[in-house]
């Protein structure tokens, strides 16, 4: 609260300063081919604080009255367009008058982009147990270190600062875009709009916003406005061999009309029967348009509508026997289904996205933007489910020759022989086989393919006002608000050739059995709710406030954020192992956020400029990490707070007509974060319990993680044509705590609430998994006056670590099921058994090229690319598995020549590429 306080006295004692004065700088910006008035160009006076941009007519102006006089650099820039400097000299009133400077397009930025973007596809599409890119990356490619972290170090799946994408913001004309879900942004909602996406606006870090207080990874706008498109249109067609084989595209812009009218529309498709990896189809879709209607001068009102349906087969992660045996592109959830390939596990999105969008022009120095979404659909991932049946899957660790050589009585050398050739020879699903067991059976379906399904509909709005109260301050304010219904439930896709399926659980007896008491025994059918059924409802509100004071020397901002955020579950299922506490609503979760964050430039010169951030803000936890086992019960996560970020970061910054480079360090504190993971252990000591199996819930609280590193980006353009570059980053991302640890589980049935607390996870000091933690990049690029281009990079990437298994570091790792410690027990012994997984470094080169023509009205063109172009084969990640729960069963695995349970990794790709031709008009 004192923070706010002493930002509205900031705001006060700055606003007194007189608004009126003389324009001393007046001009207008076109469009050099088409002569149309560019709206939204930047224009700076050179190593100054003094900038401004055009207004809808393309017409800009500087009124203050202390501009530095005499021989100045005007600078003119707009996304897609080549960046003019115009010197201009100052002199006591004598207005300087410049009148329809011609701005010409940069084909060069536009091959880039496209490229960069298509290329990141796969890695957009998240997915269970993977890395994750940060968004706005994507578009900063003004950056020199972030141009390398967008293009050549995404594909391995690095993580700038060590950040999730949940730790970044993305908006969509002012509305956030992330999940309450899971808070990260769900990128095939507007997968394949390639072409709407250029307006882009990109701040980095913790650092000011014009839209909202961000978060540690920095925000990014897309701006979908039909107005803002440059008049005109594209098809495309790319082809590729990594996440889809072709995509075609078509777009065009309007432009403003005399009406007032603006309109904009798209239409692409992706496709593949298989990518990269096998089995991994491609299907998607997607639709745009945008209809905007400028009333007058400060009135507009925008319309955009998108619609992106799209399947995608999923890869497995493997062991290291499997690659082993099938090479990095095996995949397990696929096989041949009457000659076609048929994957069980696809990912379907179908959630269509529209809003309105208010512009108003309150005077020529406030505006404010009142903007309301609307987003529904179903975001599907199905999956094999099996009753009473063996395992399908084909690399099933009982299926593997390493079971057979573990085999406690000796090695069975032919069983182990007989897995090898069968794994070997073909090692996919077996359709027939699965039919054919429905078919023997007759009756309730052994194997049926089920999808976990959940239903969306969320309703955002917000109110965005900023203002130059003078020629020292800016002020933003906005209100937020986001409320969301969620469904979730199994749904029955095909009971692949059975006639029906008992909808109970087969691991349970008598009324625990029963996934729901109030309608017990239900025989289902395909397109029916199964195993369970349940809705979210969360709200979330916030409101932001920041203050920007420009001064010629410094500049410095300060910012602050206060929000309220409710969860609660509604069970609609009765579940027999919960049956007081499943159906109904949970109890509602209120979480209370607020922020500050501070920082400032200081031009030291032209060419030397230092700049700082600071932050101290919280987040509510996300909707997935608020309850323990939702799709079974009410239970709230224990302990459960608000998560609080830490950050501190400083840069320095060099630009001269030749070199530009930034070197930055940053440090990061995350505290009371809270995570949970589903999976099967086996070697888990349960009070009362014999059985050491059991398929749980772990509940990780109290997490603190610790990010600390630096960044350097340098790029020298030696002759206008030829420029090298190089970039580096050094991080250190790790647990800076031990976590507590519990588990849930509805086997746990003699426990109270089904709960184990095995205490603290001796995590601290562990590296946090995600990705590399260095990497380096050399590179250069030529761009020849004939519009062609040549490029390539080397890149070198290490100290990438597995992602370890809480559970074996706590007290369960050495206790015996009666719950007294392991009386075999070796400390030293047991240090190594927990050692963590280091990867080995790698190198990938990356090479790229274009060309480009203008035949009369048209521009033709198109860009190639080659990633990896030495073949290098390298892992991006994995999980330590749970099915060695403690150090008995983990040293009787590491034993074995081949571990039985040893980690499951994620390959990179191997030599891919891209090629997309384009004409422009």
């Amino acid at each position: 609260m004192k923070c706010f306080i002493f930002i509205g006295v900031l705001f006060i004692l700055s606003g007194f300063s007189s608004f009126a004065q003389n324009a001393v700088i007046t001009g207008s910006v076109v469009d050099t081919n088409s002569s149309e008035p560019l709206p939204d160009v930047n224009i700076a006076i050179l190593n100054t604080a003094y900038a401004t941009t055009t207004n809808a007519e393309g017409i800009f102006s500087f009124s203050q009255p202390d501009l530095p006089k005499g021989e100045q650099i005007l600078v003119v820039t707009k996304a897609g367009y080549t960046t003019l400097r115009i010197p201009i000299k100052i002199q006591e009133n004598t207005p300087v008058v410049l009148n329809s400077i011609l701005l010409a397009l940069d084909l060069s930025a536009i091959e880039a982009q496209i490229g960069i973007i298509s290329l990141s596809d796969a890695e957009l599409d998240e997915d269970e147990g993977t890395s994750y890119n940060i968004s706005g990356l994507l578009q900063a490619t003004k950056d020199v270190f972030l141009n390398a972290a967008a293009y050549d170090f995404s594909t391995t799946f690095f993580r700038p600062r060590g950040y999730d994408s949940s730790d970044g913001k993305v908006l969509i004309n002012g509305l956030e875009m992330n999940k309450i879900y899971n808070g990260r942004p769900q990128w095939s909602n507007w997968g394949g709009l390639n072409d709407a996406q250029r307006n882009q606006m990109f701040s980095m870090g913790i650092s000011a916003n014009e839209y909202t207080f961000g978060d540690l990874a920095g925000t990014t706008n897309i701006i979908m406005r039909a107005s803002q498109y440059r008049k005109g249109g594209r098809i495309s067609y790319a082809t590729s061999n990594r996440s889809y084989r072709g995509r075609v595209m078509g777009s065009y812009n309007s432009g403003l009309l005399p009406s007032g009218w603006a309109y904009s529309i798209l239409l692409a498709r992706r496709f593949a029967n298989e990518g990269f990896n096998e089995g991994t189809l491609y299907d998607a879709n997607s639709i745009f348009v945008s209809l905007e209607r400028r009333f007058n001068e400060t009135n507009s009102l925008n319309l955009t509508a998108f619609y992106t349906p799209n399947r995608r087969g999923k890869s497995s992660p493997n062991t290291q026997e499997v690659y082993d045996l099938k090479d990095t592109q095996y995949n397990a959830y696929w096989g041949l289904q009457e000659g076609e390939i048929r994957n069980s596990r696809i990912k379907e999105v179908i959630e269509p996205i529209i809003m309105l969008n208010h512009f108003w022009d309150i005077s020529e120095k406030t505006r404010l933007n009142t903007n309301i979404g609307y987003q529904f659909g179903k975001i599907g991932n199905s999956r094999l489910g099996y009753d009473n049946a063996p395992n399908p899957d084909p690399s099933y660790y009982q299926k593997m020759p390493s079971y057979f050589l573990a085999d406690p009585t000796g090695p069975n050398y032919e069983g182990a022989y007989q897995a090898y050739s069968k794994f070997v020879e073909d090692g996919q699903l077996d359709w027939r086989n699965i039919y054919e067991t429905n078919i023997f059976y007759g009756g309730t379906a052994r194997y049926y393919l089920y999808e976990d399904r959940n239903d969306d509909t969320q309703l955002s709005a917000n109110t965005i006002l900023n203002s130059k109260l003078n020629d020292k301050l800016t002020l933003t304010a906005a209100i937020n608000f986001r409320n969301l219904n969620s469904q979730n439930f199994a749904n029955m896709l095909d009971l692949l050739g059975g006639n029906g399926y008992l909808d109970v659980d087969t691991f349970n007896t008598g009324d625990a059995s029963q996934n729901d008491l109030n309608n017990p025994n239900r025989v289902i059918g395909e397109g029916d709710k199964m195993k369970y059924n349940f809705e979210f409802d969360a709200t979330d509100y916030d409101a932001f406030l920041q203050g920007q004071f420009n001064y010629s020397k410094i500049n410095f901002y300060v910012a602050g954020k206060f929000g309220i955020t409710g969860y609660q579950r509604n069970g609609l299922y009765r579940n027999g192992s919960f049956p007081e506490n499943s159906f109904g609503k949970s109890e509602k979760l209120n979480f209370t956020t607020y922020g500050v964050k501070a920082g400032a430039t200081y031009n030291i010169s032209g060419r030397h400029i230092l700049k700082t951030n600071g932050a101290y803000f919280t987040n509510a936890p996300t909707l997935r990490n608020s309850f323990s086992n939702a799709r079974q019960n009410n239970a709230t996560v224990v302990g459960l707070s608000e998560e609080l970020n830490i950050h501190i970061d400083g840069s320095y910054i060099f630009r001269s007509p030749i070199v530009k480079a930034r070197l930055t360090g940053y440090y990061s504190l995350k505290q009371d974060a809270s995570e949970i993971s589903f999976y099967y252990a086996d070697g888990i000591s349960v009070p009362g319990r014999s059985a050491s199996t059991a398929f749980v819930q772990e509940v990780l609280t109290d997490i603190d993680k610790k990010n600390i590193g630096g960044e350097f980006g340098i790029e020298a353009q030696l002759i206008p044509t030829f420029k090298i570059k190089g970039a580096a980053a050094y991080g250190q991302y790790i647990y800076n705590n031990n976590p507590n640890l519990y588990l849930t589980s509805d086997d746990f049935t003699d426990v109270p609430n089904g709960a184990v607390n095995y205490g603290e996870s001796t995590l601290k000091n562990y590296k946090i998994a995600g990705g590399p933690q260095q990497a380096y990049q050399i590179g250069f690029e030529y761009r020849d006056p004939d519009f062609w281009f040549l490029g390539a990079t080397t890149n070198y990437f290490s100290n990438a670590y597995i992602d370890v298994s809480p559970l074996t570091r706590t007290a369960n790792f050495y206790l015996d099921t009666d719950g007294i410690p392991f009386n075999d027990y070796n400390p030293e012994i047991a240090r190594e058994l927990l050692r963590q997984e280091k990867f080995d470094e790698y190198i990938l080169v990356n090479v790229i090229g274009g060309k480009s023509w203008k035949i009369k009205g048209y521009y033709l063109g198109f860009f190639a690319s080659i990633s990896n172009i030495l073949d290098q084969k390298y892992k991006t990640g994995g999980f330590e598995q749970g099915r060695s729960a403690n150090y008995r069963t983990l040293l009787e695995d590491t034993a074995n020549a081949t571990r039985v349970f040893g980690p499951k990794y994620w390959y990179g790709y191997g030599t891919t590429y891209y090629i997309n031709f384009y004409v422009r008009f």
